[in-house]
């Protein structure tokens, strides 16, 4: 280098962006890997406190609506940590349960004149 203040200080704040692209990098990399072991973790719960059939009829609502599988997952970790669960969850609970979180239908009525 020509020993040029401007082309040192243009060093320094490239050094300074990388080291703080890597920081970025490294907080989303731990934020991603706190995320999937609660998620693992949650899975676990699930496996535990819900029969083959449940797990099965659960996973096909979360085919046609994920947001509301994700509800009815967060109820039943709900009720599970409060103890009100005597073994396990089996389908005819499942559909009960979803059919109480079940959001009501609105109904509109058309009419022409």
């Amino acid at each position: 280098m020509s020993g040029n203040p401007d082309d040192e200080r243009l060093e320094e704040l490239r050094k300074q962006k990388m080291e703080e692209l890597q920081d970025q990098q490294q907080q989303e990399e731990a934020q991603q890997q706190a995320q999937q072991q609660a998620n693992a973790q949650k899975q676990a719960l699930l496996r535990q406190y819900l029969t083959d059939g449940a797990r099965k009829r659960l996973n096909s609502v979360r085919m046609s609506k994920p947001q509301f599988a994700e509800q009815v997952e967060q109820q039943i970790l709900a009720i599970a940590q409060s103890g009100r669960i005597n073994g396990k969850i089996d389908d005819a609970k499942m559909k009960e349960l979803l059919r109480e979180l079940k959001p009501d239908k609105t109904s509109f009525n058309i009419k022409r004149r």
